[in-house]
């Protein structure tokens, strides 16, 4: 792979070729993703989806828009310093127009659009979704779909959605947001279908990113962008655009530390876990003096968050650095993190957070009720949508179906495009929405 590819600004449907050094500076085109990316409908409804703790009725515990807000802030910082280091070594990237901002602006509008695709209630969302359609009242469609389409549906991920989000054409107004292909690139941190199902120990072999609706979107990105096929057989992977190592280690910083600060501010690990876990981050960094001069707990978990960030974002520019040369050959098969020298303390966070907050009282009843809502939709709504594709809709069926948005009233003739849509439909809703809209369907709104 090559840089100048790599940091295509083309956008789905252009003619001509856009070039760097003939944008406009005050508005530039990785500017002009951010900003879409920004007001965009989806975007927004991250406000009121999970993070870490599902509906939680605090004021300071994240949601899905502040965690995004912030993976791409730490984005950023990581990108500028690549893109300096980039600047420096390739000439002709300089040449061309590009400067190390640039980099920091891809990968900040990547990062922000990296969970515009989860459901609601958290990653719960997801697997109540693939259990519909695997073992719940969805099993009766495999019949009409291929292995392919199928997997999509069973093994249901954020990921893909958020490339079906950022590409959707439904409304007949162009591709979606139109972003830049390289903003685009960075944002696939799965760049493959759904089978096979973690064929190898690569890094991006672990999930899926794309669905089978959105190929040809996809094929064309890659083309483009000039990424290297992972596989020489008949199924679509490719290895990561680069920047997408940079987007996936600002989340990972991002989750870990501050899903350890929710747990400290809820109560659920005690704060003198903050001090012996973030220290071992932080010895080079920390002012002992004024960290014991902070009056309140607040006060003292920002500090030591806002130092562990810092030295993590250092750390993964440092490994970017490192193994650019692997990384755009394809060789490069790990997280930055998993090779930083922080790994085992990251781990150690991780571990912690799992047994005190991801397993938490509070978030496994909260779960439970998100499967138990999103089962219930997903019936009604596959349902409605198939049987008026059989024409075989009652008259319920057709109530539940006047609730799709207007772009979805009109759906393709084929089972998986409209199970698909539905699916999408409702991972799109936030945990508010998907409670209310629970609630009518159930008879209890009145």
């Amino acid at each position: 792979m090559n840089w100048l590819q790599l940091l295509s600004l083309k956008r789905f449907g252009d003619t001509d070729i856009r070039y760097r050094n003939k944008q406009d500076e005050s508005r530039l085109g990785f500017e002009v993703d951010n900003d879409r990316i920004l007001f965009s409908d989806s975007f927004r409804s991250l406000q009121d989806k999970t993070q870490v703790i599902p509906l939680s009725q605090t004021d300071f515990v994240h949601t899905r828009l502040t965690h995004s807000l912030e993976v791409a802030v730490v984005a950023r910082s990581i990108g500028r310093i690549v893109g300096e280091h980039l600047i420096a070594k390739y000439p002709e990237i300089a040449h061309a127009g590009y400067l190390k901002t640039d980099f920091g602006t891809i990968t900040a509008a990547a990062a922000l659009a990296h969970d515009i695709g989860n459901p609601p209630f958290g990653h719960s969302g997801e697997k109540a979704i693939g259990e519909f359609f695997n073992s719940g009242q969805g099993k009766e469609f495999k019949q009409f779909l291929t292995d392919k389409q199928w997997q999509d549906l069973i093994d249901f991920e954020g990921n893909a959605n958020g490339f079906r989000i950022l590409t959707d054409n439904s409304s007949g107004a162009g591709s979606g947001l139109r972003l830049s292909y390289a903003t685009l690139g960075a944002f696939i941190k799965y760049p493959k279908e759904s089978l096979p199902k973690k064929p190898t120990n690569q890094i991006a072999d672990k999930k899926y990113g794309i669905f089978q609706a959105d190929l040809p979107y996809f094929e064309d990105l890659v083309k483009e962008l000039g990424m290297l096929k992972s596989r020489s057989d008949q199924h679509i992977a490719f290895y990561r655009h680069p920047l997408a190592f940079i987007v996936e280690a600002a989340d990972d910083i991002c989750y870990t530390i501050i899903d350890f600060e929710d747990g400290i501010n809820l109560g659920l690990i005690e704060e003198e876990h903050m001090l012996e876990y973030f220290i071992k981050l932080v010895k080079d960094t920390i002012d002992t003096k004024k960290y014991y001069t902070l009056k309140n707990k607040q006060e003292r978990i920002k500090y030591l968050r806002a130092l562990s960030i810092n030295v993590l974002i250092n750390e993964a520019a440092e490994q970017f650095i490192k193994n650019e040369h692997l990384i755009l050959s394809g060789e490069f098969h790990s997280s930055l993190m998993n090779r930083c020298a922080y790994e085992a303390q990251m781990k150690d966070i991780i571990k912690l957070s799992t047994e005190k907050i991801y397993q938490s009282k509070e978030v496994i009843e909260k779960e439970i009720a998100g499967y138990k809502i999103i089962g219930d939709l997903l019936e009604v709504f596959s349902k409605a949508v198939i049987n008026d594709l059989n024409n075989q809709q009652t008259s319920y069926d057709k109530l539940i179906f006047n609730l799709l948005p207007q772009k979805l009233q009109e759906l393709p003739q084929n089972h998986y495009e409209r199970l698909l849509a539905v699916a999408s439909f409702i991972a799109s809703m936030s945990d508010s929405y998907a409670i209310l809209l629970h609630r009518k369907i159930s008879g209890n709104s009145f």
